[in-house]
């Protein structure tokens, strides 16, 4: 065993570090960080488990917490934002790619017939809310000066805020980022009507002889609106497993999608506000998804790997937060209760309800602005369903980044349960535990939530695996052996 004289050591965690070293049971705790994968915010739980054989009630195996060295079981902690945990979104990025790619060229329980249905990639873009720093392109690529006369590099933090704040309508911005969602669930609904009208058929014939296919996912732009991107695919009325008559083309397709982008609106009402009418921006995009292998630039297999690339990214990408704003003492309101129902100003943000002052917040002045408006039009009884204040993080946008219709292909939780199992099998064949029965087994336990993330020491070791893990994907990519 190493002994070190620890007061000499000045950080935390590297103390901290030094300490779990030393620990009797430091291979089985660095075993399960390694498990993890360098999961940056880990769910620690404690309990037990036991596995019964249900006929004649011999265990079959015993777990209990307790057993590991920090006395708790550590699980990965999911979440999708690579801002948060660059693992775990990884892994979310790649279920993503393979439930788009087989939606596409089949696999997954897909089958590859699927590759032949008419698809197409389109974007959907919000409207102007005012002229904004950009980057502009002439078709040789050269950079065109912006409206502000300058020419701005990539990196420039001016590219997406307003050339005059002044003038810039922040509240449609933030009306807009509520109400996509619902701007996007009516595309859908006149997306079909379009393409029954354009074959010349009521909507029930149209349903009876196809079905409307789709996954889409939501990316921010750099002035703080969110975007759609979407895999739009024509099937039978039977779904993937079955092509469309022939007479719906894509290019029936691509006209009904342009067509129905142009008829979505929401009316928005307020004394507040006045009255607002949202729809979609004029630059709408649509374009055929060619087959794999050909020498197209849209291609299934590039389509798959873009939208799994910004199914990880959050509004943190324009330059605001991950978290939300909300004072967790009081969840917003502002004022706690006593316990005979007297209102009081929270102690926790000091009766403003944000966990953090609005202008201490490391954003830049546009984001600051929307956040604010955010705020402040979440205060109105008659936006209170928008739940502005609890996504005002999010800039308004409280939808589902990722999303797929019922028959586009496999499902997340299905490709969760098949990695799941198959990690099961391998610790059983490490362990040489004998096969079990899933019929004849009954698994009994109870797990409690003890906390999230890692002691400093540990955090330093997730760190390690995860650069680890970077460089050998790096290597590999690079033709390494």
């Amino acid at each position: 065993m190493v002994t070190l004289d620890l007061r000499h050591v000045a950080s935390p965690a590297v103390r901290d570090l030094l300490h779990l070293v030393n620990h009797p049971d430091f291979d089985r705790a660095q075993q399960q960080i390694e498990r993890l994968g360098g999961c940056a915010e880990p769910v620690r739980l404690t309990g037990h488990s036991t596995t019964v054989d249900a006929t004649t009630g011999e265990v079959l195996r015993s777990y209990t917490s307790s057993a590991e060295p920090t006395g708790s079981l550590l699980t990965t902690c999911g979440n999708r934002r690579s801002s948060r945990c660059p693992a775990c979104s990884r892994l979310y990025a790649a279920d993503t790619y393979h439930l788009i790619r087989a939606g596409l060229s089949g696999g997954k329980n897909v089958p590859d017939t699927v590759r032949t249905h008419p698809r197409v990639f389109a974007t959907l873009t919000p409207p102007s809310f005012g002229p904004v720093h950009n980057r502009l392109t002439t078709p040789g690529g050269d950079i065109r000066p912006c409206r502000c006369r300058k020419l701005h590099d990539p990196t420039d933090t001016l590219i997406g805020t307003p050339l005059n704040p002044a003038t810039y309508d922040y509240e449609g911005a933030v009306l807009f980022n509520a109400h996509a969602s619902a701007l996007w669930a009516r595309f859908t609904t006149y997306l079909r009507r379009e393409i029954a009208a354009e074959l010349g058929m009521t909507q029930k014939d149209a349903h009876a002889v196809l079905r409307v296919s789709f996954a889409k996912v939501a990316e921010y732009q750099k002035r703080g609106l969110v975007h759609f991107h979407a895999v739009i695919r024509l099937d039978g009325p039977d779904g993937s497993s079955q092509p469309p008559p022939p007479y719906a083309t894509v290019a029936v397709l691509t006209k009904a999608a342009r067509a129905a982008a142009k008829r979505v609106r929401v009316t928005v009402k307020s004394d507040a506000v006045g009255e607002r009418e949202l729809g979609w921006g004029e630059q709408f995009d649509v374009r055929e998804i060619a087959s794999f292998g050909t020498d197209a630039e849209l291609t299934d297999q590039a389509v798959a790997a873009y939208v799994a690339k910004y199914a990880t990214k959050s509004a943190d990408a324009s330059g605001t937060l991950d978290h939300t704003l909300l004072c967790r003492p009081c969840q917003g309101r502002g004022t706690t209760l006593l316990p005979h129902g007297t209102p009081l100003p929270c102690t926790g943000c000091g009766g403003t309800g944000q966990a953090r002052p609005l202008p201490r917040l490391p954003v830049i002045r546009h984001i600051r602005q929307m956040i604010r408006t955010c705020w402040e039009l979440g205060e109105l009884p008659e936006f209170a369903h928008l739940k502005l204040r609890k996504w005002v993080h999010m800039l308004g946008f409280r939808g589902h980044f990722s999303t797929k219709s019922r028959r586009y292909s496999t499902t997340l939780g299905a490709l969760r349960d098949a990695r799941r199992t198959w990690r099961t099998e391998q610790a059983r064949a490490h362990a040489d535990l004998p096969d079990i029965d899933s019929t004849t087994t009954l698994v009994v336990g109870h797990w409690a939530y003890q906390g999230s993330g890692y002691s400093p020491g540990g955090a330093l070791l997730a760190a390690h695996v995860w650069h680890r893990k970077e460089l050998e994907r790096q290597f590999a990519a690079e033709g390494g052996c």
